[in-house]
């Protein structure tokens, strides 16, 4: 194993202990995977997050039709992380959460408007919302590729949680939080009437100020994060 996949491995555990702390996940919710050359570091199925180990990181070919055979066995949306990386290689992370609020909106089938200018971070003007289709099936894969076009890199998943992708892992769970945050502020907002949005053209300024905002350099996180 190179020094990159041990390292990455560890990144991965570290993510999603980070994502439980955080209260983005809880349990075995959720999964997170990044990009290792021709493969993928996907986490395995059925493991709280407490109970994951570098070594149980699955690796899986992304020009694979099936995953490898297990134990360890693959997260129930391999498919998803799979078919997402491949389509888009500017994409080296995703973050795949059922954060409370993004769920909630989820829930009510409520993609996130442009209240905040944060919004941009997303690569779009709104967070959009995909459609239902049972989780793991390539019919939610096929949408969540779909949805997210070539610049899209969030959204919310009908009925079940959230996504969020990077060039790498840091710049992956960052946004994840940046999404719940969104979220959370929408959900406030619709309380007291609802936001007042910005206009597509403000956002699009503020993504031309984005381009090097956040931990985009940034070193991803290690197991002692």
């Amino acid at each position: 194993m190179s020094a990159d996949e041990a390292r990455s491995r560890r990144a991965v555990v570290a993510a999603m202990r980070r994502l439980e702390a955080r209260g983005l996940n809880r349990g075995t919710a959720g999964n997170v995977s990044v990009r290792c050359g021709e493969r993928m570091l996907i986490t395995p199925t059925g493991l709280p997050p407490d109970r994951l180990r570098p070594e149980l990181v699955v690796a899986m070919d992304l020009a694979a039709d099936a995953p490898p055979e297990g134990p360890p066995r693959p997260s129930s949306e391999w498919r998803l992380h799979r078919d997402l990386l491949r389509a888009r290689s500017d994409i080296g992370a995703v973050v795949h959460t059922h954060a409370p609020w993004c769920t909630v909106l989820a829930c009510c089938h409520r993609p996130i408007p442009a209240l905040h200018y944060m919004i941009a971070a997303t690569g779009g003007p709104i967070v959009p919302l995909v459609p239902y289709a049972t989780f793991g099936t390539a019919e939610l894969s096929e949408a969540v590729v779909r949805t997210l076009g070539r610049h899209g890199l969030a959204c919310l998943l009908a009925n079940h949680g959230a996504l969020a992708a990077g060039p790498d892992l840091a710049r992956a769970l960052w946004l994840a939080e940046e999404v719940e945050e969104l979220a959370r502020l929408y959900w406030a907002s619709l309380q007291i009437g609802g936001p007042v949005l910005l206009p597509e053209a403000e956002i699009a300024r503020v993504a031309e100020r984005f381009r090097h905002y956040g931990p985009g350099g940034a070193r991803e996180p290690d197991a002692g994060t």
